[in-house]
C-alpha cells in the first residue's frame, strides 16, 4: 500500500564500505515498527558509495519495505570479503604486480585504472542480486518517487547525482554539482562505491568516476532537489572522542589514511546539516515577521549515528580478514592494534557485519518514538517475529 503522508520523505544513506551493515540494522529496526504489507516509508532514496547499494535494494522492493530489508539482511549477514574484492593471495599480488608493471610503461599509463584491490567480484554480485526492471516498475507504480546515486567525476571535480524517477523530476546544476536523469544500472553503483586508490575508477559515457563522497560538498542536495521535505539520514561516522582518548604521539601513516577516509565520508554531511538548520531558523524568523520566502522551504532532518566505535569493533574481528589482505594492510601499517579506520571500511566479513547490524537495530529501537514521529508512522505496534 502507498501512504500519502510519506510522499515528501527521503532516506539518505552515506558511504562507509563494510560499515554500511549498520544501516541495514537501523532499517530492520524501522521495519519492525511497521505492518508487513507496508510500502517504503521514504519514497525518495538517495545513496552514496555503499549506501547507494543499500538504497538500490530498497528501491527494487519499494512496494514491500519488509521484503527489501529482508533481502539486504540476507546479503550482509552472509558476507565474505571475496564477494566484494579479490582477497586470495595469488589474485591480490597478481593484481598489484600488473598495476606496478603498467606504471613502468609510459605508453600504458592511463590505459587501465589504478587500484589497490580488484573489486570485480562486487560487480558480479550486484548484477546477480539486482533486477533493475523492478526499480522502474516501482517508480511507474507510484511506490517510489526517485532514487539517486551520487558519484564524483574526476574529469572536472563535479559531484554527479545519477537519478531515476517520476516524470515530474528534472535534472539540475549548481556549483560543482549536478543531477542527471537516466536508467540506473550496476555501473553507477560501482562508480559511487569506488573508494579512491582502493578500488578502480569507472568510466560512464565520457567521464571517469569515483566514490561519491569525494566531491560531495552538499550531501543533502539530491534529496532536496527531488522534493524532500523531511530527510532521514543514517550516518556511519565514528562517535566523538573525549580528549582523554587522544593518543599522545604522532599518528601513523595508516591512522592518517583512516582520518582522510573519515573526512571524506562524514565531515561534509555534518556541515550540510548545520547549514540546513540555520536556514530553517532564518525561515522561522521570516515567518514571525510575516516576510515571504517563495523560493525557500523548511526541511526537517533526523540523523541516526552509531553509538559505538566501529574501529574498536573491527579490531576484535581482525583475524576474520583474509590472510592476503592482512599482509597487504601490514605494508601500510595496519594491524590488530592499529587505531586506523581502514580496517572497518574493508572488513566485509559476516561476523563483523552481523555485529554492526545488531547495533544499528539497537540504536533504532532506542529512538523508536522519535523515529515514528518524524516518519509519521502508524501508532499500532505490529508483530516483528
Amino acid at each position: 500500500m502507498k501512504y500519502p503522508q510519506h510522499q515528501h520523505t527521503a532516506l539518505l544513506l552515506t558511504g562507509g564500505g563494510a560499515r554500511a551493515a549498520y544501516q541495514v540494522g537501523v532499517l530492520r529496526g524501522i521495519a519492525n515498527m511497521l505492518p508487513r504489507n507496508y510500502s517504503i516509508p521514504f519514497p525518495i532514496l538517495c545513496g552514496t558509495s555503499a549506501g547507494a547499494v543499500n538504497t538500490m535494494a530498497l528501491g527494487c522492493y519499494a512496494s514491500c519495505f519488509h521484503l527489501g530489508v529482508k533481502k539486504l539482511e540476507y546479503v550482509w549477514k552472509n558476507f565474505h570479503t571475496h564477494q566484494v574484492y579479490r582477497s586470495r593471495a595469488w589474485p591480490v599480488f597478481k593484481h598489484l604486480w600488473r598495476r606496478f608493471a603498467r606504471s613502468l610503461q609510459t605508453d600504458m599509463v592511463g590505459q587501465s585504472p589504478f587500484s589497490l584491490l580488484d573489486n570485480q567480484p562486487l560487480r558480479e554480485l550486484l548484477n546477480k542480486v539486482f533486477d533493475y526492471q523492478r526499480l522502474d516498475n516501482n517508480i511507474h507504480g507510484g511506490h517510489l518517487s526517485a532514487l539517486s546515486v551520487t558519484a564524483s567525476r574526476y574529469n572536472d571535480g563535479f559531484s554527479i547525482s545519477f537519478f531515476e524517477g517520476a516524470e515530474k523530476h528534472a535534472g539540475w546544476q549548481r556549483s560543482q554539482r549536478a543531477g542527471i536523469p537516466l536508467r540506473l544500472n550496476t555501473e553507477h553503483l560501482m562508480a559511487s562505491a569506488a573508494i579512491p586508490f582502493v578500488f578502480p575508477s569507472v568510466k560512464i559515457q565520457h567521464g571517469f568516476y569515483g566514490d561519491g563522497s569525494v566531491h560531495q560538498i552538499a550531501p543533502l542536495s539530491p534529496a532536496i532537489h527531488l522534493g524532500a521535505e523531511r530527510i532521514l539520514v543514517i550516518g556511519l561516522e565514528r562517535p566523538q572522542m573525549s580528549h582523554s582518548h587522544i593518543p599522545r604521539r604522532h599518528p601513523s601513516s595508516a591512522e592518517i589514511a583512516g582520518h582522510l577516509l573519515d573526512t571524506i565520508f562524514a565531515d561534509t554531511l555534518n556541515s550540510d546539516i548545520e547549514r540546513l538548520q540555520r536556514i530553517n531558523q532564518t525561515l522561522d524568523i521570516l515567518d514571525r515577521h510575516n516576510l515571504g520566502h517563495p523560493q525557500l522551504r523548511k526541511i526537517e532532518t533526523y540523523a541516526i549515528l552509531p553509538s559505538h566505535d566501529f574501529n574498536a569493533l573491527a579490531r576484535e574481528y581482525y583475524d576474520d580478514m583474509p590472510w592476503a589482505i592482512r599482509q597487504l594492510l601490514k605494508l601500510v601499517g595496519v594491524n590488530a592494534q592499529s587505531e586506523s579506520s581502514i580496517l572497518s571500511y574493508l572488513l566485509f566479513e559476516k561476523r563483523f557485519c552481523q555485529k554492526l547490524m545488531a547495533l544499528g537495530q539497537q540504536d533504532a529501537e532506542q529512538q523508536a518514538d522519535a523515529l515514528k514521529a518524524f516518519l509519521k508512522l502508524p501508532d499500532a505496534q505490529p508483530s516483528s517475529k
